[in-house]
Formats: C-alpha cells, structure tokens, sequence
C-alpha cells in the first residue's frame, strides 16, 4: 500500500491526545455519606471494572476514528497496472472517433454521443491540475495543444460528425506527436471507438513504449448497408442530346442479401433513370444506367440510394461536361495537310485549329483532348517537351509522320513517350492485311464487318521500330508489320502511322476507314476532370491552365459555403490544394470572379460504410503495446480509469471506517450504562 499524500502521516502524533485525557482524568468527585458502605464496596468494585472496560472501548474508538481520518487525508492506494506517481501532474490524450460510422446507435443513443461521455469521465478521474488534449477524426490544429479539465470539457461538447476516416497508426502517430514534446510528465493516451475493421491494415501498430495506451471499444450492432462505390461513364467526349451510359458500382458490405434496392440517377435535378437491384452479400455488383436528353455545359449529377438504416452514404455525387463543340489542334509542317481538315469539317461537333510546328501555343496545348501531328520533318525541342508534358497529363497525340521525316530526330520524340517510331523507309507496293476489331476504336464502327473488306492500299511504308511502352495495333500490314498503332504514354496515349497522309504512300487519306478511325480516336480522347473526388484523400486537384491575381482569385462555391485553395501554377496545368477546407461532400463550383470554370463533386470515403468491427482479440493482437482494451458496459468507466493508473484507491473506505467508528463511540457514551445495569442486577 502506498500513500498519495504521506505527509499528512505526521498527523499521527495527534492520536496522542485521547491516549492522554483518557490517562488523566480530572473530573471532581462528590462525596456522598453512607450509614452503612459494607455493600456500597463490592458495588463499586464491580462498577469500576465496567467502567475501566467502557472507557477502554471509546478510546479504541476514538483512536481508529482520528486514525481512519488521518490515513483518509493521506490517500492510501494499491498500485494499480500501470504503476504510475499519482503525486506526479499527467498529460493525458484522448481521441474521440467522429467518423460517419459513430452515428450508429446503440441504447446510449449514438456512439458519437457516448463517446463523449466516456472522455468526460476519463478526464474526471484525473487531478484537476492535470493536462488533456482532445484529438478528432479531423487533426485541427487546435488539437495540437493542452486543456484543463474545464477546457477540455467544453471542447468535447462541440464535437460533431466528420468526413475523415484515419487509419490506427495515423492516430496513434498524432497522439505521440504531442505526448513526446512532454517528457518531464506521465503520459497516457485513449482510443474511444467503434474499431471498424477498415481502421487497420493487417499490420501491428508501432508505439512509444513510454506511453500507457488505452483503447475503449464502443459496441454497436453490425447493420446492414449497401452504397455505390464509384461510377464511370461508357463515352469519354459527351455531345449534346446523344444516348449516354453510365456503369453504377453497387457494393453489400453486409453478410446478408440486399434486395430490390432502389436506386435513382439525377442530373442537374432532374431524374434521368430510376433501377431496383439485388445484390449478394459481401459483393461487389456493376449495373448500368442509361439516359439522354442532356443539354451542353456542366452537369450536376447525383445517385440516390434508398437504404436503411445506414444513411450517410446513400448519395453519391458526380459531375461532368457535355460539350458543344470538341475542338482539335492539326500542327503541320511547311504547309497544311488538305486530308486531315476535310476529315473534321465533315461533323459540325468538331472544330478544328491549324498551326504550323513553329507558332503553336503551348499554353493553350491542355485545351485539346486531340493533336494531331503531321507532316513535320524535324519536331523541334521545344515543341518535343511541351508535347510530351501534354500527353503524360492525359492528352491524345496522333502521329503521321513526313515524307522526307528525319528519322533520327523523330525516334528521339516519340520514344521519350514510349511509342513505335520510323525507322526505315521501305518501298514496296503491299496492302493492309488485318484490323484489330477487339481494339475500341472499332468498337460501334461496322454493323457487320465483311468476308473480304476493302483495306488501304500501300506503295511504301516506315517500318516502325517497337515501343517500350504498352502498345496495341489499330491495324496491320502482311507479316505483322504495325501499319497503325497505339500506346499507353502517362495518362494519354500515343498513335503512330506507319504512313504520311500522302498519295506517294498509300491511299489512307481518301480511305472510307479514314473518317470513322479519326473520329472514334478524337470521342475516345476526352481528358476532362474526374468525374468525382474523395474527401480527405484527393488534397490536390489538377485542373487546366486558370490565370489568376489578387483582384481574381479562384473560389469552390456550394450554395452558401465558399473556399479559397490554395493555387500553384505547373507547367501544362494549375494545381488546388483544398488541404481539409472541405467538409461537406456535394457538387461544388470552381469560379473566377462570376465565371464558372469547372464544376467539382466531393465524396466521403466509402471505408466507413463497411459496418463490422475488431473484437478484443483481434485489437490486443495487432496493437500490443495497449494496455488495457476496454468495452465498457453502462455504468461509468471512472473507477476503472482509477484503478488502472492510479490503483486501487482506499481513501472512501478510510472515511467509511472513521465514520463507522465515531458512530460507535457516540453509541458507546449514550447507551452504554455499566451502573445501571449493575442496580439492575441488585434490585
């Protein structure tokens, strides 16, 4: 046993006092006349042995009181697990999980709720002179330093829910980061959540051994829930009015079948397809949605799912642009190639631009989902780079190259992006033996594609020398020679002709395959924005060249909330950083000024829909160095907070024991009559 406060033994010297009035006793005796005192002796003999003995038992009594009391100021304590100097101010962290799962309800109400209530009474079985730090799903700033009791107190009462979902060891990592910059202290940390199973990945989590960890599971019942996971659409250009197709990724993260779930698909507010699925349990399902009648600009889209009593992920938002035009850059060289601009004058919806390879604007190079490249002897170096930073950003570059090409100059461009390049001219009349009809460009192109098809006729060719990147034949000449092909450079792609767009070659550019080839490769080449962002995962958005100032700053508007990111210019592109200034998921408007450049839809993380928990074992085991992993019934966890870091408290019983023992002496003076019951037995 140890005490808490021994200073305060140094009052057991008053336990003297009653030894000494009970030694001295200086009460006056009356002296009574008596005829006859031969009886009065014996009485009195007995009497003086009864009273000897009362006195004996009020100051027994008196003595265990002052001594219980005494012992009570002190504080005597067992040592508990963690063996800590309760004399010694703690500091102590506490992290309060306020992802979307916490608002699932148990009979406290929410888990939000009761762990608020589980930090208030942590935080209470401490001494009022220690330190706390509240830390959330967030990591505000404001996290990052210490509170008293009160403070403390009234910053859980302003806890709400939260977008973020951090892993385990990202929380433990934020604890320590504070707990270590107080060495000279007793340091401890708490962990009040559900554990979901998504909070770790498998691993043992790494902490400071210096550190008494505690982790309180909140218990909560496994709910069925099915949320779409993502979404992506068939077509990567939009035009107005044309049929679109958008692939819906359902996911059941119950162990029981979800059945005729609802599902509806609004854009810009109005529905445009309403479905019902059924979906296995623990299953990943991909349906699809098809709808039309789409105007030109942005589009607002949302899904709405009908699914109880998990709620926070039945919508999911998603946006992009249905253009009115899809303008295309042709670069030439000494003179434009007539071939290439009729192909893209025949459909209204393309708009194609012409400039030869010395006045090209490299700016505005982002601006084009298609480049065409052709009949450019020597690509100069400047050019080279910014094609290069064009296509590695998602952009399409078509290559024909020229007839008198400079071999050398060209190989040097289009390996850089790791594509075929023309290595040797070959002479020699031939034809177009096959096309790669599982390649998409030709998906959708022919109705039936004949016995014997009509194929491009050739009079010479560059023989193409392979690519390092991953390449895919669009067509193919005798032999497996590539006549036409495609690779993978970055997030673009890279397609190379083995012929230039001129009749000395081939018969390609008056080709009937010509058209639909060109405009299948232009409608596959849309680079738009991502059709969708996560919070507190997607930090930075890439967005095309914007120019701003201070007078024209770049705002994220959704209805009344309004943010400022933070803007770095990169070569081919502009960078937001919007950090954790987001926490509202929605469609949101990037503008300039009152100009709508883009519109954004922000997610939560789908991590917290998977409703299933860690159990003790399962905790103990991937984080060891936890002291102690608590699940708290209904009662308060106060005590046991008590008994693990300070031990087994005595002082209660102390004050109960000196009450018990000044009731015994009051009883002893008020009814104990030893001369009573001695004239009781004579009479």
């Amino acid at each position: 046993m140890h005490f808490l406060y021994p200073a305060f033994l140094f009052a057991l010297i008053s336990l003297a006092i009653p030894v000494i009035i009970h030694l001295f006793n200086f009460r006056r005796y009356q002296k009574v006349y008596f005829s006859n005192v031969q009886f009065l002796k014996e009485i009195q003999e007995q009497q003086a042995s009864r009273r000897n003995l009362k006195e004996r038992l009020i100051l027994t009594a008196r003595l265990l009181t002052l001594l219980f009391l005494i012992f009570a100021f002190a504080r005597p304590y067992v040592p508990g697990k963690n063996a800590t100097n309760v004399g010694k101010q703690q500091v102590v962290s506490i992290f309060i999980d306020n992802s979307y799962s916490m608002q699932a309800l148990n009979k406290e109400g929410t888990l939000l709720d009761e762990a608020k209530r589980r930090a208030k009474e942590i935080v209470s079985a401490y001494s009022i002179n220690d330190r706390f730090q509240l830390l959330t799903q967030d990591f505000e700033g404001k996290h990052q330093r210490l509170l008293s009791r009160d403070e403390f107190n009234d910053a859980v009462d302003a806890v709400k829910v939260s977008p973020q979902s951090r892993g385990l060891q990202q929380i433990i990592n934020r604890q320590q980061s504070l707990l270590n910059t107080q060495q000279g202290s007793l340091r401890s940390a708490y962990v009040i959540s559900d554990f979901q199973k998504n909070m770790t990945d498998g691993k043992a989590v790494k902490a400071d051994e210096g550190i008494h960890f505690n982790l309180i599971q909140l218990k909560a019942s496994e709910l069925p829930n099915v949320a779409v996971d993502s979404v992506w659409l068939l077509t990567a250009v939009h035009r107005p009015n044309e049929s679109e197709k958008l692939v819906v990724r359902l996911h059941n993260y119950a162990g029981e079948k979800a059945e005729r779930i609802p599902l509806k698909l609004l854009i810009n507010k109005e529905q445009k397809a309403l479905g019902s699925f059924t979906i296995s349990p623990r299953s990943v399902q991909n349906d699809t949605l098809s709808f039309s009648g789409l105007q030109s600009g942005w589009q607002r889209a949302e899904i709405q799912l009908q699914d109880n009593p998990v709620t926070f992920d039945n919508q999911f938002y998603f946006t992009f642009n249905v253009q009115q035009q899809l303008p295309v850059l042709l670069i030439y060289g000494e003179t434009p190639n007539p071939f290439l601009k009729a192909v893209f004058d025949t459909d209204p919806f393309f708009e194609a631009k012409q400039a030869d390879d010395g006045n090209v604007d490299y700016a505005a190079l982002n601006t084009y989902p298609l480049i065409v490249l052709s009949d450019v002897k020597t690509i100069s170096t400047g050019l080279a780079q910014q094609l290069h930073t064009y296509v590695s950003k998602g952009g399409t570059l078509m290559f024909f190259p020229s007839a008198d090409a400079d071999l050398v100059n060209n190989k040097t461009f289009l390996q850089s992006m790791g594509a075929a390049y023309p290595d040797k001219l070959v002479t020699e009349n031939t034809k177009v033996s096959a096309i790669n009809l599982h390649n998409l460009v030709f998906k959708n192109i022919f109705e039936s594609y004949p016995e014997n098809p009509d194929l491009p006729a050739v009079k010479k060719y560059y023989q193409l020398g392979p690519g390092s990147g991953k390449g895919e034949s669009l067509m193919e000449l005798p032999g497996k020679q590539p006549f036409w092909t495609g690779y993978n450079s970055g997030r673009g792609k890279v397609y190379v002709s083995a012929v230039a767009l001129n009749d000395d070659f081939s018969n390609l550019q008056r080709h009937a395959l010509l058209v639909p080839v060109m405009f299948r490769i232009a409608l596959l080449s849309g680079h738009d924005q991502p059709l969708f962002y996560t919070l507190g995962e997607d930090e930075s958005i890439e967005v095309p060249p914007i120019q701003s100032s201070e007078k024209q700053i770049l705002k994220l508007v959704k209805g009344d909330q309004s943010i400022i990111p933070d803007i770095r210019q990169q070569e081919g592109s502009t960078l937001l950083y919007i950090s954790d200034q987001l926490q509202q998921t929605g469609n949101y408007e990037l503008k300039k000024q009152d100009s709508t450049l883009a519109v954004l839809a922000f997610n939560d993380n789908r991590k917290e829909s998977d409703m299933s928990y860690l159990d003790a074992g399962a905790l103990k085991q991937i984080f060891p160095q936890a002291g102690n992993v608590l699940q708290p019934g209904q009662g308060s966890i106060k005590g046991e907070v008590s008994d693990l870091n300070f031990g087994l408290q005595l002082w209660k019983l102390c004050i109960i024991l000196a009450l018990i023992f000044l009731a015994a002496e009051i009883l002893l003076v008020r009814f104990y009559k030893p001369e009573k019951q001695q004239l009781s037995i004579l009479s």
